[in-house]
């Protein structure tokens, strides 16, 4: 299968949605390479944290396809849990402003932390997480996000463990919703889209 047929099939499919009329696709990551990512993620986190059991606390609900195939991958053992946090309502600008809606159920006092996001941003969503999370005492918290987005970076985050690097666009796939849709295609599609 080519890539101008895949872009072809892409088209069709977000030419039939109801929420996104004028776009452009700008960039397409594969299932393989999401999946080579998320392999070599899965290995980092297991060498680092040999005999440590870490716990990932997954960002829903972008995260929720990313955070299932990473846990499957890592082969130490860990504990997971999830928050969820909005910021964007149902634009595809961030508001700014954030509200935790769900908070972690585990105790993390004294364990290693590492939170699971489908994609940093603003960071502003994350450094508020951050700070939610070293509250409640954990030995260590670091990050881990399938795309570091560069493009509306407000606040600097180091991001310890990613998978893709992307300038520009608005990020749909793989998870990753425009108003709630386009979460169930199975690769990643950077979009301009145009109100």
């Amino acid at each position: 299968m080519n890539i101008q047929y895949l872009f072809l099939i892409d088209a069709i499919y977000i030419k039939n949605s109801p929420v996104i009329k004028n776009y452009k696709i700008l960039e397409k990551i594969s299932e393989r390479r999401i999946h080579q990512q998320v392999q070599r993620i899965a290995k980092d986190i297991s060498d680092e944290y040999q005999n440590k059991e870490p716990i990932l606390i997954g960002v829903l609900n972008g995260v929720f396809v990313f955070f299932a195939d990473l846990v499957r991958e890592i082969s130490i053992p860990l504990k997971i849990d999830f928050v969820r946090l909005a910021s964007y309502g149902s634009k595809n600008v961030s508001s700014g402003d954030v509200l935790l809606t769900k908070d972690i159920e585990l105790s993390i006092e004294g364990r290693p932390v590492i939170i699971v996001e489908d994609i940093v941003d603003t960071g502003l969503t994350l450094a508020y997480l951050v700070r939610h999370i070293k509250k409640r005492g954990p030995e260590s918290v670091k990050i881990c996000a399938l795309i570091n987005k560069l493009q509306r970076r407000e606040k600097e985050m180091e991001i310890d463990y990613w998978g893709f690097e992307i300038k520009e666009g608005f990020i749909v796939g793989y998870g990753l919703d425009y108003n709630e849709e386009f979460r169930c295609l199975p690769y990643i599609l950077s979009l301009e889209i145009e109100d």
